[in-house]
């Protein structure tokens, strides 16, 4: 939205904008996760002269807080610098905790130190304000060193978790379960399985484990192999009382499925949904997939099925048990879901519709169209390419230009005339490769009329294309698909749709001239130059 307009909206919103107003719009702006309008707001703050605000620092913190929930580590790293220019802004520990958190989830590793160091040591001047007598140092916390272990996980450096660890004893500060469980983490990330189970030992010595480290030590055990033991630690953590996370049981139940054990991880849903914020679909989904990343198909069938009792797949489902099933090459189940796909369109006449039926997308004609090639089921490609053209999917010449050429050269025509078809309404130009194809099914029907339709709307812009030598090299390789004295008519009707011509047609030229050459001995066209 353009600054004025945006100005002009906030004054005519008949707010009397204070410090409450501003951090509530702010607030309500990240719920939606609209970052940009938040930084608009901001924006509007700073040329605002007769905004007078007592607590400035508090509405740019939330405004920290937004763009990290939002995952904009960069425009919060902004930000944070521009408060660390303005003594009234200057960050206090809250806002020092956002921008760590911020940067230690998107793994920016070598920003957060320099928070770090900045913390300790605060700058001495300011473009505005006095630096007075308060002392702005502060001393990185657990807060801070846990957001260095996210970043750790996410660059897999598990040297760093040894130095937080290290930083941590010699300021004095005792690491919580929750730093525990994120050395854990990275350990994982790392491979290294043996340091997380003697990082595990210590939680049990020092503190009660929480969801965060059981879940950690649960794909652990998946990493390695051994379901049971991971099966063992989670009704060991049941058995202390403590209360497991969606994300835990979703990892146990994924393991299971990896080792074949899928009714027990189907039984395990009922604990994950007590707990999970996110659809049920998507923890099916995720079970499937679990399934065909171990190469167990049977099972990720089953455990479709075995949805369709409880939610309706979505189209994320749908196109990857197409996929799996194309793979394993169970081309009539595919082509099954792919059917059901498409009655499912028909059935849609309003927008809740949309909740329990599935519409196939371009993903799912492309894996079935490549699917029916595979096979060799040319009926089956006309079908479904004939369904994605009906479905308003355009022809895309880099995927499918060389599927329907096949086709064509297999014989079947039809994709062929529908792609024709289809370009012509769109008012966009067939690829030569096309043109060509279609002009010589149209000789081998003897068809010359259609076969000279094909070329004279071309424009020189493809002269490249459609040079004598490109046409010469046309009726040598495909000599067989026609008669010799086809390509004789061929020549006299170009004549005369020639001579009817009111402007010269370098396509048509050429190829007259290269009719010529072919048919030897050489026939002299009036008209031509045929140097």
């Amino acid at each position: 939205m353009p600054e004025w307009m945006f100005s002009k909206a906030m004054r005519s919103a008949r707010v009397k904008f204070t410090d409450h107003s501003v951090l509530r719009i702010i607030q309500i702006l990240g719920k939606l996760g609209n970052w940009r309008r938040v930084l608009q707001v901001i924006e509007w703050l700073n040329i605002r002269e007769r905004y007078k605000s007592n607590r400035l620092r508090h509405v740019y913190t939330t405004a920290l807080h937004v763009l990290g929930k939002a995952k904009r580590p960069v425009e919060a790293l902004n930000l944070f610098r521009a408060m660390q220019q303005e003594m009234c802004l200057y960050p206090d520990l809250v806002a020092y905790h956002s921008i760590a958190v911020t940067l230690g989830q998107a793994g920016y590793m070598k920003e957060l130190f320099d928070v770090i160091e900045n913390m300790e040591s605060p700058p001495k001047k300011f473009k505005s304000g006095a630096l007075g007598k308060r002392d702005l140092g502060l001393e990185p916390d657990t807060v801070v060193f846990n957001a260095v272990l996210n970043a750790c996980v996410r660059r897999k450096q598990w040297e760093g978790a040894f130095w937080v660890l290290q930083q941590m004893k010699e300021k004095g500060l005792q690491p919580s379960t929750a730093t525990y469980g994120l050395v854990m983490e990275v350990m994982l990330a790392c491979g290294k399985y043996n340091l997380v189970h003697e990082f595990f030992k210590k939680v049990q010595k020092s503190s009660i484990p929480n969801a965060l480290v059981y879940k950690v030590l649960v794909n652990t055990f998946w990493r390695e192999g051994k379901t049971e033991e991971a099966v063992l630690a989670v009704k060991d953590m049941e058995r202390r009382g403590i209360v497991g996370s969606a994300a835990l049981y979703y990892d146990l139940a994924r393991c299971l499925c990896t080792s074949g054990r899928c009714q027990e991880a189907l039984d395990l849903i009922e604990k994950i949904c007590k707990v999970a914020n996110k659809p049920l679909v998507v923890t099916y989904t995720g079970l499937i997939q679990a399934c065909l990343d171990s190469g167990k198909i049977q099972n990720a069938v089953y455990i479709f099925n075995q949805m369709r009792n409880f939610c309706p797949p979505n189209l994320v489902t749908c196109n990857i048990m197409l996929k799996a099933c194309v793979e394993h090459g169970l081309f009539e189940e595919a082509n099954e879901l792919f059917n059901k796909m498409l009655d499912d369109g028909n059935h849609i006449s309003r927008r809740s519709d949309y909740k329990f039926r599935v519409i196939p997308d371009s993903y799912t004609f492309n894996t079935m169209l490549d699917a029916s090639i595979a096979e060799n089921r040319w009926d089956d490609f006309e079908y479904v390419y004939q369904k994605m053209l009906h479905h308003g999917f355009h022809f895309n010449a880099n995927r499918h230009l060389r599927m329907v050429l096949d086709a064509s050269r297999a014989g079947k025509g039809e994709a062929l005339e529908m792609t024709w078809k289809h370009l012509a309404q769109e008012d966009r130009i067939p690829p030569p490769p096309l043109v060509k194809e279609r002009f010589c099914m149209m000789l081998e029907k003897e068809d010359i009329d259609s076969a000279l339709a094909c070329i004279t709307p071309n424009s020189a812009g493809e002269s490249q294309a459609f040079c004598r030598s490109a046409w010469l090299s046309l009726f040598e390789e495909k000599a067989q698909r026609f008669r010799k004295d086809t390509l004789v008519r061929l020549m006299h009707e170009a004549r005369v749709v020639a001579a009817r011509s009111n402007s010269p047609n370098p396509v048509l030229q050429n190829l007259l001239i290269s009719c010529c050459d072919y048919n030897r001995p050489r026939v002299k066209v009036p008209g031509f130059n045929q140097t």
